[in-house]
């Protein structure tokens, strides 16, 4: 697995509990997909503090299962800054234990997601060029 300081900054940790599984037994996608929803936001937060509305997930991939019991950590690191939109790059680890009962992280998911700032009437609002300064952008 790669080094954890390219994931981003850790946004959400979380246990994977039996009520979010898919009828075979493993952790639904759509729960996954909401916790990836969820850092995502939280990160575009830095930078749109007021409020900001997933526009669009380019990618998803599911690289490995997800368990009942596996500990979820969400990465996000912020890729692109537009006059409203923000680009996020999500990585998703899993840490469980392995055969030999130790615990293991695996790379389970990951996701581009892109986030638009608005006001409180969803109103597209621009990013204040000061804060992307201080972000980098």
């Amino acid at each position: 697995m790669k080094d954890l300081s390219s994931f981003g900054e850790p946004r959400i940790k979380v246990v994977a509990l039996p009520k979010d599984t898919n009828s075979a037994g493993n952790i639904f996608g759509g729960w996954i997909m909401s916790q990836i929803d969820l850092a995502g936001a939280n990160a575009a937060r830095e930078l749109a503090p007021e409020r900001v509305v997933t526009i669009s997930m380019e990618q998803i991939i599911f690289k490995q299962p997800v368990f009942i019991g596996d500990v979820i950590s969400c990465y996000a690191k912020i890729l692109s800054v537009g006059t409203t939109s923000i680009k996020i790059q999500i990585e998703v680890t899993a840490l469980r234990l392995n055969a030999e009962g130790f615990r293991e992280c695996l790379h389970v998911t990951s996701a581009i997601a892109t986030f638009v700032s608005v006001t409180k009437d969803g109103a597209k609002k621009p990013i204040d060029p000061e804060i992307k300064r201080l972000h980098g952008f």
